[in-house]
């Protein structure tokens, strides 16, 4: 499968631009990863049970999946490159207000206004690396969630260094992280406008089309394939997010510091997957690393509940670093299926496969409280069986 690119391959990427974006993705990512962090502490201050815990991540992933698509589709109509900035502005209140909640409708409200603010950035911001690429889709996409993960894998260490012995109205000193990520993305607005008057203005910019010949409903089957994938592998990933450091207190009695460096370990391992990945996916086919991402973790991930407090850790940062490398793969497999749709497939694909993964928290949490933690991970080690939904892809995409 291969796709006309908007910039010819024989220009380099636009590394500036990608590690602007990359950091971008970082900060936001960063404030967003702190409230998973701090789930014991909410537990202790507002008595919380695992499902109470599991809708602080319904809220703020369900709010970011129910309009990242949208948001994508009306973008890829008429693009808005400041829309990132003005989507800082909600986590910035959602941060204000949770640092300061007095209820659980209060944590509810403020996790809802940070997954809008992730709702805003993800499709612009994809559409924005598609742009910079140069040809080079999964090194891009590679560079732009490497960010990410290594913002989602140091929020914990900060939370259990700064807001754990200060209590939750420290969060409030992270807002000036918000107002760096909102420069960083007034930069990149700026650098996206003239990045596309250029693009518009070259005689030699093609705009990208489709030309891998499949059917629509080929292409709805994909597409269904694809969302299926993401959802297996977010829904293993929300176990760990939301219950990794529940499941080493309860299993090995550890102190919440140990199981919060445990979960940066997790965190961190995908931050060098995800651009693993990217990389390999441009030289081998997509379809050939979602097979070694998803299904390959199997094994691993089968162990890891049988396993003593050292092989557990081990066996995390094995699963973390396979499984977080099928997300860039997964990405550019489906915008290369409709490339003329990158903010809808950016917005579906982070939005709605994320949100579905914070159903799958609240579900393992009400799964948690019934039949214990400990179970729980056990049933879903078999999560990335899934993995052989790849049968079902059509064969090719060397390139992005």
């Amino acid at each position: 499968m291969t796709t006309i690119p908007l910039q010819s391959v024989t220009r380099r990427p636009l590394m500036p631009v990608l590690a602007a974006l990359s950091v971008a993705h970082l900060l936001n990512d960063l404030v967003q990863s702190m409230i998973p962090a701090l789930y014991p502490l909410f537990k202790e201050n507002y008595q919380l049970d695992f499902v109470q815990i599991g809708l602080i991540t319904l809220a703020f992933q369900v709010t970011s999946s129910l309009l990242q698509p949208i948001l994508g589709f009306v973008t890829d109509r008429r693009p808005w490159p400041y829309a990132m900035v003005a989507g800082m502005c909600a986590t910035l209140a959602g941060l204000l207000m949770l640092s300061f909640a007095h209820s659980y409708v209060m944590v509810l409200l403020a996790a809802g206004l940070i997954g809008l603010g992730s709702a805003v950035f993800h499709p612009e911001a994809t559409r924005m690396a598609r742009h910079a690429a140069a040809g080079r889709q999964g090194l891009a996409q590679g560079v732009f969630q490497v960010g990410g993960h290594i913002g989602y894998s140091v929020g914990p260490l900060l939370a259990a260094a700064v807001v754990m012995p200060r209590g939750q109205e420290s969060l409030s000193w992270f807002s000036g992280v918000v107002l760096v990520a909102m420069l960083v993305m007034g930069w990149l607005g700026s650098r996206y406008s003239a990045m596309r008057r250029e693009q518009k203005s070259s005689a030699a910019h093609v705009e990208e089309s489709a030309s891998h010949g499949l059917p629509h409903g080929r292409v709805l089957l994909a597409m269904a394939v694809l969302v299926m994938l993401l959802i297996s592998k977010n829904g293993y990933t929300a176990a760990f997010t939301s219950y990794y450091t529940f499941y080493l207190i309860e299993r090995f009695g550890i102190e919440i510091q140990l199981s919060q460096i445990m979960l940066f370990l997790y965190l961190v391992v995908g931050a060098i997957g995800v651009i693993v990945g990217g990389m390999i996916g441009d030289r081998i086919g997509r379809d050939r690393v979602i097979w070694l991402s998803i299904l390959g973790s199997l094994p691993f991930a089968l162990l890891l509940p049988h396993a003593d407090l050292f092989w557990t850790g081990v066996l995390s940062v094995v699963v973390s670093f396979i499984m977080s490398s099928a997300f860039s793969a997964i990405l550019i497999y489906a915008i290369d299926l409709v490339p003329h749709r990158v903010g809808l497939v950016g917005g579906l694909f982070y939005g709605l496969s994320f949100g579905l993964g914070g159903v799958a928290a609240a579900g393992i949490g009400l799964l948690a409280d019934k039949i214990g933690i400990i179970e729980v991970f056990k049933i879903c080690a078999w999560l990335p069986a899934f993995g052989l939904l790849t049968f079902l892809l059509p064969k090719g995409g060397r390139q992005g």
